[in-house]
This record gives C-alpha cells, structure tokens and sequence, in this order.
C-alpha cells in the first residue's frame, strides 16, 4: 500500500486535541486512531505494538540477525490535528494528473497558485486537497501514513536493518505530545519526527516556546454613573494589546523572527482573558519578551489597581539546536539519503515545535523530517502523493544506511 492510500483513511478518524482539556489525551477520540494504528502494526508484523491509558502507540521491528549492534533508531508522528480550523468529518480530494492551476476546493475556498507559487512545482503529480470546509489532517497524518509504509517496506522486502521503534503520541498540537512518552521502554538510541514540510526539509532548530494568558478584572458601573469609577475589563485588554510592539507579530517575521501571537481575546466589563504565544529562536530575545510581559502585568497594575491584571505563563518547549549539535551524524545522514533521491536538502529552521524539541531535552536527540506537505492547520492544506513516496524512501535510506555502517558482520 502507497503512504497517500493510508493518509486518505487516517485523515477520516476525528483526532483534534483540545488545549483547554487537563487529561492526556485532551480528547478520547484520539484513541480511535490509536487503536487502529495499534492493529494495523500487528497485521504487519510488529507484534508489541500497543496502545498505553494516555494514547501512545508503541511498537518494535526487532534487528534483523546479524544487525544487533547497529543504531536502534526511533520514528515519531502524532496522533492530533490542530485546534485551528476543524478536524472533523473530513473529505480528502484526490487531484490526479495536477495541472499546477487554481484549485476550486468549496465553500468558496479556492487554492490559488498566486497565494502559493510552489504548485506550479507540483504539476504531474496527484495532488491531495481538502473540500475547502476542514484541515486535511497530513500534520500529521501523513507522517503516520509513511512510517507505517516505511515498515511495511521494511519488513515484506526484508530489508536488513537494526531495531527499530515506533510511536505515535496525542497532543502534539497543544505542545505536550512528548511528555509521557517512557524513553526507556522506546528503546531508542536516537529518533526522527517526521512532522515538517516539503520532502527535502530536515529541522533541527526550532522556536522557544511559551503560552501567556492575562486575566483581567474590571470595575462595572452603572455607565450614567461611571465617571471615575468604571474600569472596563474588555478595553484593558485592548491596552495590552497595543502595548506589544506591532511588527512583531506572525504577520510580520519570518526565518528566525521571534513574535507575540494573539491566539484569542474574550471579556466583558467585568472580567477579560487575552492569550498569547510567544516565539522566538534566540534564547535571550525569548527571556526579553517573556519580560516585556511580565512589565506590561506590573504598568498595569500600577495604572488601575493592584490585581487588575495577572499574567500566567506557561513554558511550552525550547530550542533543540544544543541537544543536536552532538549527535549531528542524524542529521548528515538524512541529508546524504535526501541528496541519493536526487533533492537538495533544505535546512530550516523551524518556526514552531515538534515531539522532537522535547524529547531531545529529555536525552533522546530527535530532529524532525519533512512529510510532504503544506498550508497545514486550514482548508488550503494539501500533500502529494509522490512526495510521501520520497518521504517513505528517505526513511527506508536512514535505515539502510546505519544498518550497512554498523553491523555486527
């Protein structure tokens, strides 16, 4: 089975997280998936495979014999979809033969080679698209969909390799996607999430990462009877927006550009929540915004009354950059098995999170592979089917190579 067959199944099962959930997993439908991957891996052969009380799916292919002392390597992608747009009832379209044009997907959505010049590079191939109404699902679908071909591969060709791991984690999208994976029992010297973007990409350095919530507590008055006494929860928040600076937004930065993202703002006289992602590579650049929001709670304060406003900042994840520069052999091999397929790869830096950022803190150096794919978390997200068949290559190269520099015979 191709990994594209896989990805237009996987993406069917609802498995969006929830950030407002506290149980792990956020959302018990993740299970669904979880379950089906767990069968899926046995009828292939991977007889561990299983599924623990928070969603993780675990399984092993054993070395093959003569292979033991070869690199045990790791494969991870996540079970969620993002909360941004919606997870559910998806409808995959499947484009044979793309002619690199506009594509009218529904709803009025319409994927436009303008807003995304790359399509006219895909021409050829089979194009897999929303209907314009969900998320597609490929982050991380699609992930999912090659490590399972890359095992199949594996193990219906009998292609000699070291120990290889598997895992498929929930909540990904909400930032804690690694926290409860057991390293040990993984069993892996090193891994790979495949979670990125085009085929060629591999990532290995990522944003600081923090999310930030200001609750704020007004003053409601009668408004005939306000003057000096009012104090309008939801115009506060508004304050606090405009005290950020205004190009350091999503919209603004690219590469390493760090920003303040307002994820949601909601309130009334009375009481107001504003929210906020912070992002930035440099990790002192990350600790001065951190800090520009902890002055902001203190102006603020100050200005109305102690206790207008509490800020609450979470710490989501860090820059694994540090974790990898001694283990960079894992990113010069994907680099040679990417460049054996004819690509170029591309090294970026990512603007966001994966798995691997934490797992590589939690001692098990993980960078993260590109799956195909683009636009994700809306309705323009879309895949190639030829480039999660690279994407599966890649895999299967990692693999064949540390198995020939390393074994036993």
């Amino acid at each position: 089975m191709r990994a594209y067959e896989r990805l237009v199944e996987y993406v069917k099962v609802f498995t969006t997280s929830d950030e407002n959930s506290d149980t792990v997993p956020s959302t018990k439908r993740q299970f669904d998936l979880a379950f089906k991957l767990a069968e899926e891996m046995k009828a292939l052969g991977i007889n561990d495979a299983s599924v623990d009380e928070h969603a993780y799916v675990v399984g092993h292919i054993p070395a093959s014999p003569g292979y033991e002392n070869a690199p045990k390597i790791g494969f991870i992608a996540h079970l969620d979809t993002a909360p941004d747009s919606s997870g559910e009832n998806v409808h995959p379209c499947i484009h044979e033969n793309y002619d690199g044009c506009d594509i009218e997907l529904g709803n009025g959505q319409v994927l436009s080679a303008e807003l995304f010049p790359h399509l006219k590079t895909l021409k050829g191939r089979t194009l897999i698209t929303t209907d314009g109404s969900t998320l597609l699902g490929a982050d991380d679908k699609a992930g999912i969909a090659e490590i399972m071909t890359m095992a199949e591969t594996i193990i219906r060709d009998q292609i000699p390799h070291g120990a290889i791991s598997i895992a498929f984690t929930p909540d990904e999208e909400i930032g804690h996607g690694a926290e409860l994976l057991d390293i040990e029992a993984f069993g892996a010297d090193f891994a790979y999430t495949v979670d990125g973007g085009a085929e060629n990409e591999i990532e290995y350095e990522n944003f600081n990462a923090a999310k930030a919530v200001f609750k704020i507590r007004g003053i409601s008055v009668h408004p005939g009877d306000a003057k000096n006494k009012m104090v309008n929860a939801a115009l506060l928040a508004c304050e606090i927006a405009n005290m950020l600076p205004a190009a350091e937004t999503p919209a603004h930065t690219e590469k390493r550009e760090g920003f303040y993202h307002l994820t949601d703002i909601i309130g009334d006289v009375e009481k107001a929540e504003i929210s906020y992602i912070v992002r930035d590579h440099d990790p002192y650049l990350f600790d001065a915004k951190v800090n520009t929001l902890r002055m902001i709670e203190k102006t603020m304060n100050e200005k109305y009354f102690p206790g207008t406003v509490v800020l609450t900042v979470t710490d989501q994840y860090r820059n694994m950059i540090d974790k990898i520069r001694p283990h960079m052999h894992i990113v010069e091999t994907a680099k040679r098995c990417i460049e054996e397929l004819g690509m170029s790869p591309m090294e970026i830096p990512v603007r966001g999170g994966t798995d691997g950022a934490q797992l590589s803190f939690r001692g098990l150096p993980c960078p993260n592979l590109g799956l195909g794919g683009y636009a994700y978390h809306g309705h323009f997200e879309h895949i190639t089917a030829e480039g999660m068949d690279k994407v599966v290559q890649i895999l299967c190269g990692i693999i064949k190579s540390y198995a020939n520099n390393n074994s036993a015979g």
